[in-house]
């Protein structure tokens, strides 16, 4: 059986116009201030304990290795020509986040996650691991028994069952930071630049004006759309609270660009609350053509000397669905707009052409992107 389905759209542009609310945000939700920011950290260590599940070392030479490695720092020499075939061991790769103003003698918490071929780090301690920065240095040691949160389990006649992901866990507070990241934040320099989340020029002078208003004229300046300047004491101590006040200043962000995104893999279609529609009618339809092959055996009749044959047979079937049109009413909202597509019983992939034909004739006040 074959289904064709043909969607008819017909669009009718007729005025719109609307209002939205503005909602206000504190700064601290809006901005993150330069020079404090958290920094990632890297290091290559083993995991040991592990009751069988490690590397197949005869596949991951760089196991062995290390491990011949991490053996003569500790006094224990091995032979070149004897390489340990071991099931309890595991290479593995730790990454963490060194948060910002972090000191030296704090914890951090550490992911890791094999490298190699383990199929479980589920009851292993990660030996003492140096996690380094970009540039080189070792900023924290991590070292401690892991949690993990999948496990998996093996019968005798090869069929497995894995939950979640067993070869990659983490240690709570399972790094000490060894050495402090320079920040700008506690120089001299009393200007302070905010840098905005989402860049929007409106936002920006809405920052502005209410700092300003706060603690006085010429505190604050806009640079560009994504950043402002912020005046404020040059006494680390007095910079502090200076902060912690200013984060908690309510500002109204401005209007997010009217935009339709559609998702060509998944069909999802998401509409921006700033999205409007001019006053337009629109006719949704669709027609479902079905073509239906049922071939029957033709029986000659007896002494007749014919053969039997398949004979074919094809049904053919028009439905059309009876949708009327519907109108956008000026002043339409989102909500409105959703409501008045559902009605019509339209599909994602209907209401994709909706919307198309909505900005062809231009009553669609927004950009469609397709990602």
């Amino acid at each position: 059986m074959r289904i064709f389905r043909f969607c008819f759209v017909i669009v009718f542009a007729l005025g719109f116009s609307g209002w939205t609310p503005v909602y206000a945000e504190r700064i601290k939700d809006l901005v993150s201030i330069q020079g404090v920011r958290t920094n990632q950290l890297v290091g290559y260590g083993l995991v040991v304990g592990l009751p069988g599940t490690g590397d197949q070392t005869s596949q991951t030479p760089f196991t062995v290795q290390s491990l011949k490695t991490t053996l003569a720092q500790l006094g224990v020499v091995i032979p070149d020509n004897v390489n340990p075939q071991l099931k309890n061991v595991a290479a593995v790769l730790v990454h963490a986040e060194l948060p910002p103003f972090a000191k030296a003698g704090q914890t951090i918490d550490v992911t890791v996650s094999s490298v190699g071929n383990a199929v479980s780090l589920r009851g292993g301690s990660l030996l003492m691991t140096p996690l380094k920065g970009i540039d080189g240095a070792v900023y924290a040691l991590a070292q401690g028994n892991l949690v993990v949160g999948g496990f998996g389990v093996q019968g005798a006649d090869g069929s497995s069952v894995t939950v979640n992901i067993p070869s990659s866990g983490r240690i709570p507070n399972g790094a000490i930071v060894e050495q402090e990241v320079f920040s700008p934040f506690g120089n001299e320099d009393p200007s302070l630049i905010l840098n905005l989340h989402n860049h929007d020029f409106t936002t920006a002078m809405n920052l502005v004006e209410a700092v300003n208003d706060f603690f006085g004229p010429e505190t604050a300046a806009a640079i560009d759309s994504s950043s402002v300047r912020v005046r404020g004491p040059i006494d680390a101590s007095a910079k502090v609270a200076f902060v912690s006040v200013l984060e908690n200043l309510q500002v109204e962000s401005g209007q997010a660009a009217a935009k339709v995104i559609i998702n060509s893999r998944t069909g999802t279609v998401v509409i921006g609350q700033e999205v409007r529609v001019d006053e337009a009618a629109v006719a949704h339809g669709s027609m479902s053509v079905t073509i239906d092959e049922d071939p029957y055996v033709s029986q000659p009749g007896p002494f007749s000397g014919g053969e039997t044959q398949a004979v074919p047979s094809t049904t053919l079937a028009i439905e059309e669905e009876d949708n009327r049109m519907f109108l956008f009413s000026p002043g339409v909202t989102l909500d409105e707009l959703v409501r008045a597509v559902n009605q019509v019983g339209a599909s994602p992939s209907d209401l994709v052409a909706i919307l198309e034909a909505l900005q062809q004739v231009g009553a669609l006040r927004a950009q469609l992107i397709v990602i």
